[in-house]
């Protein structure tokens, strides 16, 4: 197996709880429990030999040229979904036989909060003969914490502080030791199969109870019930329904089911650039990603994961007075918890050595005032607002707008979590004209109670001062940040959000400008870091939330012929099952967090868009 394989090749299961990661070799190097945000129990993909992994291959067959054990030349693997369901099942064809893995986690009651995780990998034959080859070593703890391993036959116990991982073996996997590990081979003929059951949980917790074959095949039957049934709730119909069907059960996956708060990605500590410094935790609930997210689920007609949302951004606004002393931080826990102090796991090397490998986000008690318009736009995003979030609500809502009347007109550390001080960002003012402008519709659509006069005041005042000084008569464009002529691209949400029309002189001026600057190829860089310092070493590749961004605007400002072009280009780099990371890099290579929720909901809105421009365009 590969150490480090590439970031992309790996597909992601889940059970709305916790998540993890399967390589294309069929090596599960990421999971986490009891949680998204927990600590790890397989971590290969930071660190191969200190943080623990989870592999199931093919060995090559005797006598093959540079054979061996695992996936070597004479082993082809190949990876795909379940068609619209988590189910990932890696194929291994040999010279001698084809052979399936088939990995999933069961979906029992997600909205129960449990300390029990359960990782099913059944192993078949299809065709002739194959040898499948079992490693499991895990590594709690991100590796800090050492266990010991009790086996017992058919099962193995691998038992750390606080946590033990049970393995049981289904069929003709005849467990072995290895130190404190489990190895195993077995060899199967067409039309045989077994399974193996790994199963997580907190160490005062009960033994799981024992699993046969037709418990496991009822599992499969559930598991795949449940992921057809949600997305047959999917209203979407138009050109790409695959890659938004994966796109939104991607999103669905990265939400964290007991709150219904989504995580912004499903990882931690893969960088930007490789061997850079750019690596940061992202399995925590930002403002602003997960209100862009229950958006795309919203258009998709998943109201449910939307009101969830509502509800779980409501109580922190009932909450109030973040660490920071502001009314709202910009991410949590996905329980709502603000502190995420940031750690630096210096034991672990991090992906092909990129490190510092971190654990917590120190932008936590960052200044970023776009998350009240990100938060406003998200509670009144249909027109059951008044019965999701009702007066109290309200009243909560009402205040926090009533406060940023007062304080929107302060420099801040914007969008990107540069750290690099604080500047008068425009896209700050842009969110917060957004949550004066989306509450004063909603005091009147709900008949409630609100000073309307101030927040209309305040809004046009931040309008003016975006017209005047967020806008550079010598660059003809929206600029990052007052008295620069730097461009950014998280302006592309300016159509998006109504701020602008997207045929207004300015926009289109500002389009061109974007086009000249930040875009190469039809990817979308966020900035250009030279021209605008954020206080890191090293570059990055194109953020990809902002290619698909730049579609949706070339789409709604008529260029539908470059939109169409710019996007389907944007699928191809689209890992071998339809998913994304957060940037693309020189030579295609995708980097970053993964998957990145920005990445599939702006995927989503940019789909959504076009369908409805190329629509309108063939009616004329």
């Amino acid at each position: 197996m590969r150490p480090y394989p590439p970031i992309a090749e790996h597909g992601l299961i889940g059970d709305l709880q916790t998540c993890a990661l399967v390589s294309s070799e069929g090596v599960m190097d990421w999971f986490c429990s009891p949680r998204f945000d927990s600590p790890s129990v397989f971590a290969g993909l930071l660190d191969h030999e200190r943080g623990g992994y989870f592999a199931i291959t093919a060995e090559a067959p005797e006598g093959a040229a540079g054979g061996g054990p695992g996936a070597g030349a004479e082993v082809v693997t190949r990876q795909l979904y379940l068609a619209d369901t988590a189910v990932l099942i890696t194929r291994f064809l040999t010279r001698e036989g084809v052979g399936e893995v088939v990995d999933f986690m069961p979906v029992h009651d997600p909205h129960t909060a449990t300390a029990r995780h359960q990782v099913v990998r059944v192993l078949r034959a299809v065709r002739g003969s194959v040898r499948f080859a079992l490693e499991c070593r895990p590594r709690f703890d991100y590796g800090r914490a050492p266990h010991v391993l009790a086996l017992d036959g058919a099962i193995a116990r691998f038992e750390g502080p606080g946590i033990t991982a049970h393995l049981q073996a289904v069929g003709p996997v005849p467990l072995e030791a290895d130190g404190d590990d489990v190895r195993a081979t077995a060899t199967l003929a067409a039309g045989e199969r077994a399974a193996v059951v790994l199963t997580v949980c907190d160490g005062a917790s009960e033994p799981p109870r024992l699993l046969n074959a037709d418990d496991l095949a009822e599992a499969f039957s559930s598991v795949r019930r449940f992921w057809h049934g949600w997305i047959g709730h999917c209203t979407y119909r138009g050109r790409w329904q695959q890659i938004v069907n994966r796109s939104a059960i991607t999103l669905k996956l990265m939400t964290y089911a007991p709150t219904g708060a989504p995580i912004a990605a499903a990882t931690m500590g893969l960088p930007e650039q490789e061997g850079g410094e750019r690596n940061w935790d992202y399995r925590y609930t930002w403002i602003r990603d997960a209100s862009l997210a229950v958006r795309a689920m919203r258009d998709l007609g998943f109201t449910d994961e939307a009101n969830a949302f509502r509800m779980w951004l409501q109580q922190r606004m009932h909450d109030g007075g973040a660490p920071n002393g502001e009314p709202l931080q910009i991410m949590y826990r996905v329980d709502g918890d603000p502190y995420l102090t940031e750690e630096v796991l210096g034991h672990l090397a991090g992906w092909r050595g990129s490190a510092p490998v971190r654990a917590g986000n120190g932008a936590a008690g960052q200044l970023q005032l776009d998350i009240y318009g990100e938060a406003v736009f998200a509670l009144g995003q249909t027109g059951r607002t008044g019965e999701v979030v009702g007066y109290d609500g309200w009243q909560h809502s009402a205040a926090v707008l009533d406060w940023l009347c007062d304080h929107w007109d302060r420099p801040d550390e914007g969008i990107w979590e540069t750290r690099g001080g604080q500047k008068d960002f425009t896209y700050s003012r842009l969110m917060c004209w957004v949550a004066l402008d989306h509450g004063i519709r909603q005091a009147a659509a709900l008949a409630r109670p609100a000073d309307v006069p101030r927040w209309t005041a305040a809004r046009d005042a931040i309008l003016q001062q975006i017209m005047t000084r967020g806008w550079s008569e010598e660059r003809r464009a929206f600029v990052q940040h007052y008295g620069s002529n730097v461009l950014d691209a998280s302006l592309l949400l300016m159509p998006l959000v109504d701020f602008i029309t997207p045929k207004d002189p300015r926009w289109l001026s500002t389009l061109e400008a974007m086009d000249g600057e930040l875009v190469s190829d039809s990817l979308v860089y966020r900035y250009d870091p030279a021209a605008s310092p954020d206080g890191l070493q090293g570059s990055e590749g194109t953020f990809s939330l902002c290619t698909f961004l730049y579609v949706y605007a070339l789409a709604r400002a008529g260029r539908l012929e470059q939109a169409r072009y710019a996007f389907d280009k944007m699928l191809t780099y689209a890992n071998h099952v339809g998913l994304f990371a957060e940037e693309i890099g020189p030579t295609g290579e995708q980097l970053g967090n993964f998957p990145q929720a920005f990445t599939h909901l702006a995927l989503i809105a940019a789909a959504l868009a076009l369908d409805s421009e190329l629509d309108r365009d063939a009616s004329r």
